[in-house]
């Protein structure tokens, strides 16, 4: 009897290898919005805080030079937190992009692993039809044996 071999083995184990690829990469695309997202979210505290601190400090006596200090300061901030929020929405966007890649390649994957299935499958059944027919040529020599004599 001849061994199993799936004839589409080789484009099966580069799709497999494509999809651990995107995987990792849409792992990394992950972790480098968490980090972005992070700095956003401490820009905007601190921004909130300052605002509070600088409310309190309005409520107690303020000198001018400390207002435009403040000022300056939550500028900057919103600067800052501008620039961020566009690395935001780009980090959204290509975590997004290698998750829909990631999608296409896993079913892509799960083709091949079907087709490799039913072609097992198929050779199973090739193998017992081949079984059966050689069972009935044993069969139909020994019967003509057991009449010979």
């Amino acid at each position: 009897m001849n061994a199993y071999s799936y004839r589409f083995e080789k484009v099966l184990t580069y799709r497999e290898q494509q999809k651990t690829e995107t995987e990792t990469e849409y792992k990394s695309s992950i972790d480098a919005f968490e980090i972005v997202a992070t700095m956003l979210y401490d820009l905007l505290k601190k921004k909130e805080d300052t605002l509070a601190e600088q409310q309190e400090r309005l409520k107690s006596g303020f000198s001018i030079d400390g207002i435009h200090h403040y000022v300056r300061f939550v500028d900057s901030l919103e600067k800052k937190i501008a620039e961020v929020q566009q690395e935001v929405l780009q980090a959204r966007s290509k975590m997004t992009w290698y998750e829909e890649k990631l999608l296409e390649r896993t079913i892509e994957v799960k083709k091949f692993e079907k087709m490799k299935e039913n072609d097992r499958e198929d050779h199973r059944i090739e193998l017992e039809h081949q079984d059966a027919i050689q069972l009935d040529e044993l069969s139909t020599l020994s019967f003509g044996r057991k009449e010979i004599r």
